[in-house]
């Protein structure tokens, strides 16, 4: 499977159980935050009109709505994540963002937070975003190293292919493409997981094919993530 499979992608979303797994892996986690770096450079920006894309179960584009009060659009693929994100309250809408439902220059503010890896034509949905953000409208986009949870995949046998979507390693070279300026922030963390059943939970929360977790994992297993945000300009 390819982590832009769209049909594994519907998959993988058809309910808030499989990104929950994952979510719960990182709850002890040192290093910096991704997610306070990502809502820092959402405050320090101020966004009016925001658009966010593939925005999970809504949590971020609520927060953003409550506490920067900013008129927020909320799109996903996924019909649960639209109905979580409606149960928040929020203007949310089915949609790809490969052919986005909006006119030209709608946002000032667009947030693609750990999903454009799952775009299967990135130039294309680049190109989307940039035509619905007004002259000067940024884009913020979070996303993984192609070596992102490595020793997890070796562990499960797991390939999904990131090098070839969206990464930390080519995310700049594809929005230059698109954008007047771009800016990278890392955030670097490792988690040390003592309980066996959080890394069977992931395991089994991933829709293909994988190595079981072996009854005599060494613990605790050491998982390194290795995320990015990008601030990019039009």
């Amino acid at each position: 499977m390819s982590v832009n499979d769209p049909a594994a992608v519907r998959d993988q979303y058809a309910t808030e159980s499989n990104l929950q797994a994952r979510q719960r892996l990182w709850e002890d986690a040192e290093g910096p935050d991704p997610k306070q770096i990502l809502w820092q450079t959402l405050a320090a920006w101020e966004p009016q009109r925001v658009l966010e894309v593939g925005g999970g179960q809504g949590e971020l584009a609520e927060r953003i709505a409550n506490e920067l009060q900013a008129s927020v659009t909320f799109l996903d693929l996924s019909p649960r994540m639209v109905e979580l994100a409606r149960e928040r309250g929020l203007d949310a809408r089915e949609g790809d963002v490969q052919e986005l439902p909006f006119a030209d220059e709608s946002f000032d503010t667009v947030v693609a937070a750990w999903m454009l890896y799952h775009v299967p034509d990135i130039a294309r949905g680049l190109s989307e975003i940039a035509r619905v953000l007004v002259p000067g409208g940024a884009l913020i986009a979070v996303t993984t190293s192609a070596d992102h949870v490595a020793e997890l995949r070796a562990l499960l046998n797991y390939d999904i292919g990131l090098a070839r979507t969206f990464t930390r390693e080519n995310g700049e070279e594809q929005l230059r493409r698109h954008f007047a300026t771009v800016e990278r922030y890392d955030a670097d963390v490792r988690v040390s997981v003592s309980d066996r059943l959080k890394l069977v939970d992931y395991q089994q929360s991933i829709s293909t094919k994988t190595a079981p977790v072996p009854d005599d994992v060494e613990l605790p297993f050491i998982v390194r993530g290795l995320t990015s945000i990008f601030f990019a300009t039009k």
